[in-house]
């Protein structure tokens, strides 16, 4: 945050600041709708477990310490899903680039979506007891953010353009 406030201290113009920047940013609904997804793919996978037994619960970052490359590609997809559309939120003035994050933000958690029901079918120790958690279904929620993102921003595209026509 600091680096950002010194290179807008550097660069700035006089009648653009940083605040008033980033306050037109969060004032965009596509913006709370990536902000929700960020948050979902990024901070609850630390809330969630993904599954539990008896013995123990599973969360994404517990997939790091087993020696499958397929596990530790869950939890490097939930962090490339929370990156991207995180990065996508600060490309407010680049609304092409955003909706393209957008959408690779969607195949990213589509991805996920089937390795964790390929994982979860294949799971061992199914002769005990083990109960699906809820952050197999975070993915379904991200996607839900993201498609509204996208619609957002496809409706202030249309808008700029329909404004471009009229001069």
């Amino acid at each position: 945050m600091f680096f950002f406030l010194v290179l807008d201290f550097l660069f700035k113009k006089e009648s653009d600041t940083f605040v008033i920047r980033y306050t037109n940013m969060i004032q965009r609904i596509q913006s709370i709708y990536l902000l929700l997804a960020s948050a979902i793919s990024g901070g609850l996978i630390f809330v969630f477990n993904l599954w539990s037994t008896p013995e123990h619960s599973t969360f994404v970052f517990d997939l790091f310490k087993e020696d499958s490359f397929l596990l530790n590609g869950i939890s490097l997809l939930f962090l490339l899903s929370a990156s991207s559309t995180c990065i996508a939120i600060f490309l407010f003035k680049r609304r092409q680039l955003q909706f393209v994050l957008g959408r690779i933000s969607i195949l990213i958690n589509l991805l996920l979506l089937g390795l964790l029901i390929y994982v979860s079918l294949i799971l061992p120790g199914e002769m005990k007891i083990s109960e699906k958690g809820i952050g197999m279904f975070l993915p379904i929620l991200a996607i839900v953010f993201v498609v509204f993102a996208n619609k957002a921003i496809q409706k202030d595209e249309d808008l700029v353009k329909s404004v471009d026509r009229l001069r």
